[in-house]
Order: structure tokens, then sequence, then C-alpha cells
């Protein structure tokens, strides 16, 4: 028999090697993810063994690991508070079959279209509703609904905790378990053999346990028994009472928001190793359909996480067995093990996610993004505030909108150049740049403070878009300066030079000449007749006008 080559055998050993730092890493945050959520802990277990299991037996990225993200929490959160946990699963199994959707049309590799403040804000927002919200559990208190309530009454929950011995205690665990986080990873060579958030809840773990303290502990349901799966009455009452348009809301959100982290996560992974290169439409596919068997199950939503998956990368990992191992160990655990959870302590957990949601905001990255992309800082700072003061859904279509209005805002630059102002002669307007509605007061305001009582070029053949908004109001304007002028027949007060597309017939929008019955030729002869025969005959695009706006050089 024919021995197998001895690198695969190294393979094998990295990928298995990996696969226990994985697990040891997954663990804790499986069960924190499902806790914070407010669901049974065994859900958050399902969904890290169906991410290993069969996500990370499908094709897509080959080292990323999938499994309970700690950025959806607050969005199952609010889902399960609405709706009920037996229509979690029903909401996971529609977002799963629309990512499958997504994966086959090829829509994966448009996600690299989002903006990355968004994302950034998105993540940010979660993080402090996230930090807001644990707070409490860190000292065993009940959260408030809402993410401004959770901050609005914090002050009172500092002054509840201050009187209340057993929440001190619990609150003692949770800091601790902080700081063993913190600090644990400047000690390299153990940080190799042990990750710090299963170090962290193990000490916690065995504190309370020794020194057998009132501290509120994970409650157990069983494997089994937590997992529950969709009927016909979970989707009818999803569709029946007015359900349905936040129903739809949230799977959408749930899509959005799983899969965009998916791929900027396969995206960084990609940069950590030399291994083959993320498929963004079969990963997009890969977690839909581990979603869509997360729904049938009734479990937590899955998403890409950058932890395991940075874990997975360092610990060596070769190829995609290293994250399919790691759920056979999740599951061993689940099987073997169950009672093991009902010792950890919430207040432990909540220090893993407290510390978790912290490194969701981009604190080190917003003071030099500030100074070299304001407005990406804006939008990253406003889609955070508005997910804690509205919720996930509203927050990221805020963001989303503000962003697109920076961007139309920074491609609308319109430039004036103004000559001939000295004198009597014609006055002559080049204008430059992209013309829209955006900047169309300023164009105007401009042009309607040129000499009423002289002649004008305007020569539009700079612009490389005018909507239809401006050529309109040009059009009024033209006739406008005519009257003003009072021109005879054949010696119009405004001489147009249309733009090049509009030559071409690549826009159909009436310009200013157009409107006015005046012709291409019409220009061109009146500019010969000027002196000028270089005046142009394209024709006018209705997207060119508003971008450049100002004389004389002047940039709006």
């Amino acid at each position: 028999m024919k021995r197998p080559p001895v690198r695969d055998f190294s393979t094998l050993r990295a990928d298995f090697t990996a696969s226990i730092v994985v697990f040891l890493v997954a663990v804790p945050l499986c069960v924190g993810v499902a806790v914070a959520s407010g669901v049974p802990a065994e859900l958050g277990l399902v969904t890290g063994i169906v991410g290993g299991l069969l996500t990370g037996l499908l094709p897509g990225s080959s080292l990323q690991v999938s499994g309970p993200a700690a950025g959806l929490t607050v969005l199952v959160y609010e889902a399960v508070q609405e709706y009920g946990l037996a229509a979690l699963g029903a909401l996971v199994l529609a977002a799963g079959l629309l990512q499958l959707a997504m994966g086959a049309l090829g829509l994966g590799r448009w996600f690299r279209a989002i903006s990355v403040a968004v994302v950034q804000g998105m993540l940010a927002g979660i993080g402090l509703v996230l930090i807001a919200g644990q707070l409490y559990a860190l000292v065993d208190a009940k959260a408030p609904a809402s993410g401004l309530d959770k901050l609005a009454e914090l002050p009172r929950l500092a002054a509840d905790t201050a009187g209340s011995g057993d929440a001190l205690s619990a609150f003692a665990f949770g800091a601790c378990t902080i700081a063993v986080l913190v600090l644990w990873p400047r000690w390299r060579r153990a940080t190799r053999v042990l990750p710090a958030p299963l170090v962290a809840v193990v000490l916690a773990t065995l504190a309370v346990f020794l020194l057998d303290l009132p501290v509120a502990k994970v409650e157990v349901h069983g494997l089994v028994d937590a997992v529950r799966l969709p009927g016909g009455d979970t989707f009818s009452a999803l569709v029946e009472g007015g359900a349905l348009v936040g129903a739809i809301g949230t799977v959408i959100a749930f899509t959005l928001i799983a899969s965009a982290e998916s791929l900027f996560s396969a995206a960084a992974v990609d940069r950590m190793h030399d291994g083959p290169r993320t498929d963004y439409d079969k990963e997009l596919m890969a977690q839909g359909a581990g979603n869509t068997l997360c729904g049938v199950l009734g479990a937590l939503p899955m998403t890409a996480v950058i932890v395991r998956s940075s874990a997975n990368v360092s610990a060596g990992a070769k190829t995609k067995a290293s994250r399919v191992l790691h759920g056979v160990w999740l599951l061993a655990f689940a099987a073997a093990f169950p009672a093991a959870l009902g010792i950890i302590p919430v207040a432990a957990l909540a220090g893993v996610l407290v510390h978790a949601g912290w490194k969701l905001i981009p604190v080190k990255d917003f003071g030099p993004l500030w100074r070299t992309h304001r407005g990406e800082a804006v939008v990253l700072a406003v889609t955070a505030l508005a997910i804690v003061v509205t919720n996930m859904f509203e927050g990221v279509l805020i963001g989303m909108g503000l962003a697109v209005a920076k961007t139309a805002w920074e491609t609308s630059h319109v430039h004036l150049e103004v000559e001939g102002l000295e004198g009597t002669g014609t006055i002559r307007v080049r204008v430059v740049g992209n013309a829209t509605f955006l900047r169309l007061p300023k164009i105007l305001d401009r042009l309607e403070a040129l000499p009423r009582d002289r002649r004008t070029e305007l020569d539009l053949s700079g612009l490389r878009h005018m909507d239809h908004a401006c050529a309109m109001e040009l059009t009024g304007w033209a006739e406008r300066h005519d009257a003003a002028v009072g021109a005879e027949a054949g010696a119009f007060g405004v001489t147009v030079t249309p733009s090049k597309d509009r030559a071409e017939g690549g826009s159909d929008t009436p310009g200013p000449d157009d409107a006015s019955g005046r012709t291409a030729d019409d220009a061109s002869a009146r500019g010969q007749r000027d002196g000028d025969g270089s005046a142009r005959t394209q024709q006018l695009t209705a997207a060119e006008m508003a971008e450049r706006k100002e004389t004389a050089g002047s940039r709006t």
C-alpha cells in the first residue's frame, strides 16, 4: 500500500492543531453571544457546529471560520423581543435562502461596493449597544430594551450596584475577566497554547465555584431541547397581525449585515495568508447554506467571524479541514459535557462581550480618518449614533443614505470660467465638470449676477454630465437673459455652445438652446458673427452642467 506523502501528514497535523485552538476560542464566544442575544446558550453552539461542519466544508473561503457573531447580537436580541424565540428560526431560514439566491445570481462581489465607513459605523454602533447592554449583565441586572434606554439608565445601574453586595461580586468577576482578556495576549508564549477568552472564562468559573458566591450562571436546557424547528404556525404568525413589514425588514437586515460582515472578513483573511483567494459568490452561498440549516434548527444566524478566522490562520491552518474539525469538537463538547455550561458565570461571559464590543469600535482609526477623510468620519459617526438611537436596520439605512448623499455632493463639482467682464463686448462663460441639481442654486446665482445688458456666450462643452433639472433651469435663464438684453431676431442675448455628448446624441434632454428654438448650427453661426470662429456645434447633454460653478477658476 502506498504511503501518503510526508507533506500530507504535516498539513493534517497543522490543521488538527489549529482546529483545537479555534475550538477553544469558539466555545466561550458561542455561549456568550447566545446569552447576550437572549436565547439558550446551546443555540450558540448549534450555530458554531453548523458553521464548522457545513459552511466549513463548502467552497468559498478556505481558512475563515463561521459561527455566531457579536455583530449580530443586537439585531437578534431585538428580533427575539419583537417576535419571540420561536420565530427566530423562520427569520434566519429566510435570510439564508436570500443569501443563497444572491450568491447564485453573482451578487457576492457587489458587497465590496458598500462604503467602508458605513460598515465601520455599523460595527461601532453594534459595539456601543453591546457594551451598554452587557454592563447590566456584568452585575446580574436586566437591561432595558432600547439602546438609548440602556445608556440613560447607566447612572441608576451604578447606584444600585454600589448598594448591593451580590452585584459588586458579579461586577468584580466581570472586571477581572476583562482584565485577563487585555493582559493575557501580552504573554505571547502562553497565548499560543491557550486563547485569552477561554482562560478568562475558566478562571472566573473556578473562582465562583471555589468561593461559592451567589452569582448568576448560564441556564442549561440541553442541546436537543434547545433546538426548535420552525413550523407553519410560526410563519403564519409573522405574516399576520401587521408583523410582515417588520419581519421582512429584519430578514433583510440579517441578510445584508451577515453577508457584508462575512465578505469583509474574507477579504481581511485573504491578506493574512498566501493560499487560495476567496470566491465571493461561492462564499455567500456557503453562508446562505449555513444560515438555512441554522434556521431549520431554530439557531442563531451565522457570519464569518474574524476573531476565530485570524486565530485559525495564526495557528498555522493550511486547509479547510481545520474549520471542519473545530465543528466536530464543538459537537463533541455539546453532546458530552452539556452540564459544563451551567457552571459558567454570566458576568464572565458579559466581560468577554464587553471586550468584543470595544474591539468593534474603531477608536484608533477614527482620528486619522477625521484628519484625512472628514466626510467618511462623519458617515461613520452618524451611522453608529443612528443605530444607538433607533435600531440596527434603520441606522444602517441612514448611514447608507448619508454615504450616497456625500458621494453625490463630492462628484457634483462645477467650475465656471468667465471672460470678458471688462469692457462692453460679449461675455464668455465656460462651464466645466458635472452639473446636477445639487449645484444648481450656485450656478444660477453666478449666471444671474452677470450684466443683463450684454450678450453672453455659454459654453457647455466642458461638461461631462448635466441632469434634466439643470438643463431646464438653464433654458429659463437663457430666455430671461434674452428678454433682458432685448435682442432682435438673429442676435440673441445668449449664445449656447453645447457639449460634445449631445452632438453625438448622448442625451435627448433639451438644453437652453434647444428649448428656445435655437440650434447648434445657429450657435455656431452666431459665434462666427461675433468673431469667434472656434464656436463649437456639439449637442448639449442633460448631464453636463452643475459641477463646477465658480467664475474665473473658483471651485464650488
